[in-house]
């Protein structure tokens, strides 16, 4: 591997990638033993460092200790898997119903971030064209603290089947405040070597050669070679 002097270690280079291809979304293998307060608190701080356009850091983070709070949200998450499962006929209907989509009672943390639509001001730098980057730099925040916790040993699950108005209303956030992420964490009996999903047959990854283009849309790389490069890093990377 070349390296050059702002290069990491071998043995950090290699942790960097190995959190990055063992992070999974987890929903089944909470166990109940608290996350230390220490860990937590540097699982918070590697999101607070996520890059934002324009250092506008839009995002608050919601500990969520009421098991009335998590109630409510079990309740909303309930309601809306009921109305996505109608999505699906048959067979595919029975396996949507059979997945395990969230740990909201089981996990020992419950973590919203969200964000402040309006920090920073009307104007600010880099926002200009594209208004979306603050939801795009929270979502940033989101795979930072996922990284860190997979160093950590801690699991993640993101409870993306929520209204995210309902939810609002649940935590009582401001107007101008967007729920993007809401969060179970706790740690795990295992990790999956594979994502839930391709594990279930729901679906597999795709292959990056075939989401490769050159210049413009789908034309060719210029280097030929790069197709052969990226099937010997997917070799390499791949789960044993």
């Amino acid at each position: 591997m070349s390296t050059n002097e702002h290069s990491f270690s071998d043995a950090e280079r290699q942790g960097l990638y190995r959190a990055i291809h063992e992070r999974r979304d987890v929903r089944a293998q909470f166990k109940p033993d608290p996350i230390p307060l220490e860990v937590l608190a540097r699982l918070l701080h590697a999101a607070h460092h996520a890059p934002s356009v324009g250092f506008m850091q839009p995002w608050d983070f919601l500990v969520i200790d009421s098991p009335a709070v998590r109630r409510a949200v079990q309740a909303l998450f309930e309601r809306e898997n009921a109305r996505a499962a109608e999505n699906y006929q048959g067979e595919r209907a029975a396996q949507y119903r059979r997945l395990k989509l969230e740990g909201i009672l089981e996990s020992p943390v419950n973590l919203c971030i969200t964000c402040d639509r309006g920090r920073g001001g009307p104007h600010v730098l880099g926002r200009n064209s594209i208004v979306e980057t603050d939801l795009f730099s929270t979502c940033l925040a989101v795979q930072n603290l996922w990284l860190a916790a997979r160093a950590e040993g801690v699991g993640v699950g993101w409870v993306s089947i929520l209204d995210q108005g309902q939810l609002a209303d649940i935590l009582k956030l401001p107007d101008q405040v967007y729920p993007v992420a809401y969060l179970c964490l706790g740690y795990v009996s295992e990790f999956q070597p594979r994502p839930e999903l391709e594990l279930q047959g729901w679906r597999s990854r795709l292959p990056l050669t075939d989401l490769l283009h050159g210049d413009t849309w789908g034309e060719a790389p210029a280097a030929p070679e790069l197709a052969a490069a990226l099937a010997a890093s997917e070799a390499n990377s791949a789960p044993s």
